[in-house]
């Protein structure tokens, strides 16, 4: 069974139960066949800072890899009866948010725990302030006593694509990524960088921020990480150190 349906099992059960009124209609709907980048719409602070920034990514993503992307994000609440129908959820913002309620904390480890993955982007940079307060706070409630913690140089998400030395954004706040690992899995990857400033062009096709002090290498830099999470997050860890692109595509075009 690939991750995606397993998920999507997963998810008609648990959720059909304590969210979705009417289980047939859910169970009925076709899931994606394209990767889609799916964010996390939560209460205060500002969940959107960047809002256009995926579709550079997704652009590149199409570019360098096989991989077929929907060009625009979707945007998810965690509540939201679709939300197992994307492995993949973003979670940004600058500003301290809203505690999850006990329900969202239980969707979002069930997600967590059972195949899904999650990308954090603090947009701020403040370590112990804003965004990073609230991200952590509301981690540990997902998974208490399983905190952040550094991910080593040779963890699988640094060489699922490229061969990172390095981690880009707008700024450098903090050179590593931080993850949560259950098991042998890292479901949880945490960047304080401002990954989706770097990602980020206007409409008329200009970078909307600088980045400092690397520049340009440094925005490349922050592309090839978010090339490279996605796929970690679709292939998880049958290989560690190469990513089979047909094998990606595979997962991706298959139907239910």
């Amino acid at each position: 069974m690939d991750r995606r349906n397993f998920i999507r099992i997963v998810s008609q059960s648990i959720l059909a139960a304590s969210l979705l009124p009417n289980r047939a209609a859910y169970s009925q709907e076709k899931r994606p066949i394209q990767f889609v980048f799916a964010q996390i719409k939560y209460r205060g602070g500002d969940w959107n800072p960047h809002p256009l920034a995926v579709t550079p990514l997704m652009e590149e993503l199409m570019q360098r890899t096989s991989v077929e992307a929907a060009t625009a994000k979707h945007e998810v609440a965690i509540t939201d009866r679709d939300l197992f129908n994307y492995p993949f959820l973003y979670i940004t913002g600058k500003y301290e948010f809203e505690p999850f309620t006990a329900e969202e904390v239980e969707v979002l480890r069930r997600f967590l725990s059972y195949g899904g993955f999650l990308l954090a982007d603090d947009a701020l940079g403040q370590q112990g302030y804003g965004f990073d307060m609230a991200l952590r706070r509301e981690m540990q409630k997902i998974f208490p006593g399983n905190e952040f913690k550094r991910l080593p140089s040779g963890h699988a998400a640094l060489r699922s694509y490229y061969l990172l030395r390095r981690v880009g954004g707008v700024r450098i706040v903090n050179p590593n990524l931080e993850g949560i690992t259950l098991g042998n899995v890292t479901p949880v990857i945490y960047c304080q960088n401002d990954l989706g400033g770097a990602w980020e062009r206007d409409q008329l096709g200009k970078w909307t921020n600088a980045c400092t002090p690397g520049g340009e290498e440094q925005r490349r830099d922050a592309f090839h990480l978010g090339i490279n999470v996605i796929l970690y997050a679709m292939t998880e860890n049958y290989k560690d150190d190469l990513i089979h692109v047909p094998f990606i595509r595979k997962r991706l075009t298959r139907t239910s």
